[in-house]
Parts: C-alpha cells; sequence; structure tokens
C-alpha cells in the first residue's frame, strides 16, 4: 500500500484496524476512512521497521456512496498520522482523498490536493 503524503515513508503494509466494522471470529477489513495501523516497509531509514496509526483515503475496490454513485481509485492509499486526535505527519498528500475522509478526518483532508 501507498503512503501518500510527504511523511517519508513510501509503501507500507497494514498490520491492524482500529475501531474495525467486522465481526467476531472474521478476519478484519478496512475500508476509506478507517483507522489503521500500518509497517513501513520502504522509506527514510529512520522510519523503516517502525509502526504508526493511519487512515486510508483511497481504495481500488468500488464502493458505493449515499447517493448512489461507485467510486474507485486507481491505488490503495494511506495517509500517516502523527497523534490519535488525527493530526497528520506530512503536511501535504498527494494525489486525490475521498469525501468521506473530509467528513471523518477534517484535519487530514485539509492538506490534500484534490478531495473528491
Amino acid at each position: 500500500m501507498i503512503s501518500s503524503d510527504n511523511s517519508g515513508a513510501k509503501i507500507v503494509k497494514i498490520t491492524g484496524i482500529k475501531h474495525g466494522k467486522s465481526k467476531k471470529a472474521r478476519q478484519g477489513y478496512a475500508k476509506i476512512g478507517d483507522w489503521v495501523k500500518v509497517a513501513v516497509k520502504k522509506g527514510v531509514p529512520d522510519m523503516k521497521g517502525k509502526v504508526f496509526d493511519a487512515v486510508i483515503i483511497r481504495q481500488k475496490k468500488p464502493y458505493r456512496r449515499i447517493s448512489g454513485e461507485r467510486i474507485a481509485f486507481e491505488d490503495n492509499a494511506v495517509a500517516i498520522l502523527k497523534d490519535d486526535k488525527g493530526n497528520p505527519k506530512g503536511t501535504q498528500i498527494k494525489g486525490s482523498v475521498a469525501r468521506e475522509v473530509l467528513e471523518r478526518w477534517p484535519q487530514v483532508a485539509k492538506i490534500a490536493s484534490i478531495i473528491y
């Protein structure tokens, strides 16, 4: 999965889902706007191997909005958080961010260039 902000991480792997909506005794899943734990696989050497909180801002799998339209992005991407309040670690996000992230994480959407 791609880290779409300029925090220093490039490629991350989801290791856990915080406040997930999945059933007990089933594998958890995360969708747009969910809070996840990620481990940095590629990036700045001092960040590599460390675990951070992040928010999913784009997903490849199509999902349905309340208006009835279906949205799918061309990649899966996260924005890394620096604290539990939802403040992002980076200062800008490359690419678009889903509108659902704006409603749930306004600080993350504030540094986005495009909200789709």
